[in-house]
């Protein structure tokens, strides 16, 4: 075990952690606002409208986030009205390729927490906004959706866990992310045991920061 390349390499991948951490925070912004709409148009009675919402959850849930980077980075680069379009200034550019692809990805699993957790709001909430005369509107925004985010913080919490490892996909569309550097330097070093342990230690801290953060936002939340 090669312990002065672990320490030599440390304040490289440390470096590249920015570009995780913007990546995961960039598209877990984007991707609640796309859950929270989602949600509630699951929850729509409209056939059409719930059937649209699931449809979107159904294929970004149940493939896999690697094909939606590729479909998304590379796809969409063959077609050729695409590449005229406004849209070009984007699409071309692997690092928001990447962060509409996560934002996708875990709008489609944040509107099924946010669903499941709209579902378990008690009648009685409601009803006792209704009965001090409150409109539907101000009880939706007001009651049910902080009601609904401090319900879902432990699946939440997961969640973002989940797309903090999934970033490191975005080395496969030439980010140069934490596993991005980290194939880099095991390129000119050839020993990746050192390098991926090292990698692996800073993915197992920023886990541990999310993991407690969630623990104190929820006994920070918690109904008394």
């Amino acid at each position: 075990m090669d312990l002065g390349l672990m320490a030599s390499s440390l304040p490289k991948l440390l470096s590249a952690a920015v570009i995780t951490l913007k990546l995961l925070s960039a598209s877990l912004l984007i991707g609640l606002f796309i859950g929270l709409l989602f949600a509630i148009l699951r929850l729509s009675k409209n056939s059409i409208i719930n059937r649209f919402a699931y449809t979107y959850s159904y294929i970004f849930r149940g493939t896999p986030l690697l094909v939606q980077i590729f479909i998304i980075y590379y796809g969409l680069g063959q077609i050729e009205y695409f590449r005229t379009t406004f849209l070009w200034v984007i699409f071309k550019e692997p690092y928001w390729c990447a962060i509409i692809a996560f934002a996708l990805n875990t709008g489609a699993y944040t509107s099924e927490i946010l669903r499941s957790a709209f579902q378990t709001i008690k009648p009685g909430i409601i009803e006792a906004g209704k009965s001090l005369g409150i409109s539907n509107k101000i009880i939706f925004y007001k009651i049910q959706i902080p009601v609904a985010i401090r319900q879902s913080l432990p699946a939440y919490g997961n969640e973002i866990i989940l797309m903090m490892k999934g970033t490191s996909l975005a080395s496969t569309v030439t980010l140069m992310d934490i596993t991005g550097v980290a194939k880099h330097i095991v390129s000119t070093t050839y020993k990746p045991l050192e390098i991926f342990i090292t990698a692996g230690a800073i993915y197992l801290f920023m886990t541990f920061l999310i993991h407690n953060l969630i623990k104190y936002l929820e006994k920070k939340y918690s109904f008394q």
